[in-house]
């Protein structure tokens, strides 16, 4: 019989996943526009809300339908095979890939603040596909030496952002003069369109909270322990979030983070010096190995579901003695490199996070359709207070996705395009099948 993840394994997997490009990079992205050090920590505890929301409906779903592949399982059984594999499609093309890149970018930009004399770009590049082709040869091994890893990171995380936040209040000499208090134009700012694009920047940081239900097939009693380890692992980091930018925001000059990817790196800089802050800037860049390691565990589960499915894909679910999916972990490792070539920060980082929430939107919103549907289907979870977390989620996601849309529409041109590819393989692969 083939060993099975422990649930605290998945709970790290959850925590690294969300822990990672996203909170150390995005803030300097949302300073741009936005200087209230209330309306940013608002944009942190919204992204939670939404998160934690989100985390609820997907426990129900997890729940009912115990199968790895996340979404595309989710979508196949509420709405159609097509809606399954579209979403399964997305993930594997972008939801899973384009953050490992994103994860393996900001690894090598951290390592490199460090080593500036040695720094380009592709330098940096290098450096980001060796992390990845690193990783995958681990995770292709087995289930022991994978968990092991990923749980040791994880740890390493934690302690090493808690660390830093005691450090910071402790030893820094240059608190900053900002304010976290509401302030009469606050109110503004939150409702303005440079607040939901922010948004989006928070709601990438926070994607991964639904990681466990991609490895659901490999957790040991999952219609259990999915609940469990979904919210925990949310609100976990949820508060992790709002004390790291409090922090970040508290010893570092705004106009020295506006626009920057080192955000860690800089604040460190300013609140212990020069050398203590290549220090910090090592560490972070370690933190963000566990990042890229846990994509590099969940993601191709979900191509491992589609090649199962379709015969026309089944080489995607080639496994090796240990039943891990080996082809599939080459296969989104390749894609996240391609990422790393071709494309620029900020682009992806726009891309991704448009992508993945328009993704879980619809998921969500599929929890209505499944109760109306099939009433009579075993719920060992059941949402609290629904259906109050997925109206919060989609009200709160679907805010975002408009403001997106109506300033961003390169970016939803190639998610458009991205889904158009998705249904015309759908079917090209139905015929042939």
């Amino acid at each position: 019989m083939k060993s099975k993840f422990h649930h605290t394994t998945l709970t790290a997997v959850v925590i690294a996943n969300m822990i990672g490009t996203g909170v150390f990079t995005s803030l300097g992205f949302q300073l741009l526009e936005i200087q209230s050090g209330f309306a940013i920590l608002m944009l942190w505890a919204l992204g939670g809300l939404i998160a934690v929301s989100g985390s609820m409906t997907y426990a129900e779903l997890g729940a009912a339908l115990p199968r790895s592949g996340g979404e595309y399982n989710f979508l196949t059984k509420i709405y159609h095979p097509c809606a399954g594999f579209v979403s399964g499609w997305v993930s594997a093309t972008i939801g899973f890939s384009a953050p490992t890149a994103l994860a393996a970018i900001t690894f090598s930009s951290y390592l490199m603040s460090i080593f500036p004399e040695a720094d380009s770009d592709w330098t940096r590049k290098a450096i980001a596909c060796a992390l990845i082709i690193i990783l995958a040869q681990i995770h292709s091994s087995n289930r022991e030496r994978s968990g092991g890893l990923q749980m040791s990171f994880t740890v390493l995380k934690i302690s090493v952002i808690l660390l830093f936040c005691i450090g910071a209040f402790v030893f820094s000499k240059n608190i900053q003069p900002i304010s976290f208090y509401p302030a009469k134009d606050d109110i503004n700012t939150i409702f303005s369109g440079s607040f939901a694009i922010s948004l989006i920047y928070v709601s990438y940081a926070y994607t991964g909270w639904n990681a466990a239900t991609y490895l659901s097939s490999e957790l040991q009693s999952p219609q259990k322990t999915l609940p469990w380890i979904l919210l925990s692992g949310t609100l976990i980091v949820t508060v992790l979030y709002i004390l790291l930018n409090f922090v970040f925001l508290s010893v570092a000059p705004i106009e020295d983070m506006q626009g920057k990817i080192e955000i860690g790196y800089i604040a460190s800089k300013s609140a212990f010096g020069e050398s203590a802050a290549n220090f910090t800037g090592l560490a972070l860049a370690l933190l963000l190995i566990s990042t890229v390691s846990a994509m590099t565990l969940a993601g191709p589960r979900v191509l491992y579901v589609i090649g199962e499915d379709f015969k026309m894909l089944s080489f995607l679910s080639k496994v090796n003695k240990n039943g891990i999916p080996t082809m599939a972990i080459q296969i989104q490792s390749l894609l996240a490199i391609a990422f790393i070539i071709t494309s620029s920060f900020e682009s992806i980082l726009v891309f991704a996070g448009f992508t993945l929430a328009l993704n879980s939107f619809v998921t969500v919103s599929g929890v209505f359709v499944l109760r109306f549907l099939r009433p009579d289907i075993k719920r060992p979870y059941k949402a609290s207070m629904f259906p109050l977390p997925p109206l919060i989620y989609l009200s709160l996601t679907g805010w975002t996705l408009y403001f997106v849309v109506a300033n961003r529409p390169m970016e939803v041109l190639f998610t458009a395009a991205i889904v158009l590819s998705g249904i015309i393989f759908y079917f090209i692969s139905k015929k042939r099948s």
